[in-house]
C-alpha cells in the first residue's frame, strides 16, 4: 500500500505543539497532521504570534517532518463561523498542508447553531475556491451524532460534487457516533474517502477509550484491506485519545505512538 502514515498531533492534547513533533520524529514518522482546534489542542492556531507559528514550521522542517493536514474543525453549519474556516485554510496553507480536516458541526465545543443540509452543502461550496487557490482538499470527519457515519457523509459529498471536498473516516467515531461497522460502512464510502482518522476503541460503545493501534477491537486489517481492493491512497493519521482520564505522562504518548506505528508496519505499512 502506498498510503502515507501520518501522526495526528492530537494523540499529544495537553501537550506542547514542541513534545507532540519531537515524540513522532523520534518514532520513526516523516508525516504529521498539525492540530488547529479551537477550545481543544492547539498546537497551531490563528490567534497565535507570526514568529510562534514560523517557529513551529521551522522545527517541522529541522526535525525532518512534512506536514500533509492541519485539523482545523470549525463548526460548517454556523455562517458566522465560515469566516473562521476560511482563516484556518489560509493557516494550513502556511504549512503547506495538502489537507485540511474539519467536521461538519464544532468537535469539541458545543455547537451554537444547527442547520438543515441544504446550507451545509452551500457552505461547504463557498470554500471551494480558497481550496482551489491553494490545490487543497477538504476532508470532512466522521464526528457527531448527526455525521456519525461515512453513509451520512456521502449523502452531502455528493451533493457538494467537487473533488476537493470528500470524507476523513474517523474508524472509531464510526463506532462511538455511528454505532456503524467501520468496515462495512467505508466500504460503503470509499470512493469518496481522501483522508482517514485510524483510530482504535476499546471499552463500551460510547465509552471515550482510544487506545493505540492494535489495542482495542477496531478491524484496522479489515479497514485497510477496503483501501487496498478500492485502490485508495488515501492518508492514514493515526489518533489516538485515550480514556477520558487522559494520558499519565508525556513518555505514556510517546509510547503508544511507537506501539502504533508498530502496529502498522507488521501489517506492512511504512512509515515513511
Amino acid at each position: 500500500m502506498k498510503n502515507k502514515v501520518v501522526v495526528n498531533t492530537n494523540c499529544y492534547h495537553g501537550y506542547s505543539a514542541d513534545e507532540a513533533l519531537e515524540g513522532i520524529a523520534k518514532a520513526g514518522f516523516k508525516y504529521v497532521e498539525l492540530t488547529a482546534t479551537k477550545g481543544w489542542t492547539e498546537h497551531v492556531f490563528v490567534d497565535k504570534s507570526f514568529l510562534e507559528l514560523q517557529r513551529i514550521k521551522d522545527r517541522v522542517k529541522e526535525l525532518g517532518l512534512v506536514v500533509v493536514a492541519m485539523s482545523g474543525h470549525t463548526s460548517l453549519m454556523d455562517s458566522a463561523r465560515l469566516n473562521d474556516f476560511i482563516n484556518n485554510i489560509h493557516l494550513a496553507n502556511f504549512y503547506e498542508a495538502e489537507y485540511i480536516v474539519s467536521s461538519v458541526g464544532e468537535a469539541h465545543l458545543e455547537d451554537m447553531e444547527h442547520a438543515g443540509e441544504d446550507v451545509v452543502v452551500e457552505n461547504l461550496k463557498s470554500f471551494i475556491p480558497y481550496l482551489e487557490n491553494y490545490d487543497m482538499k477538504l476532508a470532512l470527519e466522521v464526528h457527531g451524532q448527526d455525521h456519525g457515519s461515512g453513509r451520512k457523509l456521502k449523502e452531502i459529498i455528493s451533493r457538494v460534487a467537487n473533488p476537493r471536498i470528500q470524507i476523513a473516516y474517523d474508524t472509531a467515531n464510526a463506532v462511538f457516533y455511528g454505532d456503524v461497522d467501520p468496515v462495512e460502512d467505508l466500504d460503503y464510502c470509499v470512493d469518496w474517502v481522501n483522508y482517514l482518522h485510524l483510530k482504535d476503541k476499546a471499552g463500551g460503545r460510547q465509552e471515550w477509550d482510544f487506545p493505540a493501534l492494535g489495542d482495542g477491537y477496531i478491524n484496522i486489517e479489515g479497514v485497510l484491506d477496503v483501501l487496498k481492493r478500492n485502490k485508495n491512497e488515501a492518508p492514514l493519521s493515526i489518533e489516538i485519545e485515550f480514556t477520558q482520564e487522559g494520558p499519565s505522562n508525556l513518555e505514556e504518548v510517546n509510547e503508544a505512538v511507537k506501539r502504533s506505528g508498530n502496529y502498522l508496519k507488521s501489517l506492512g505499512l511504512e512509515l515513511c
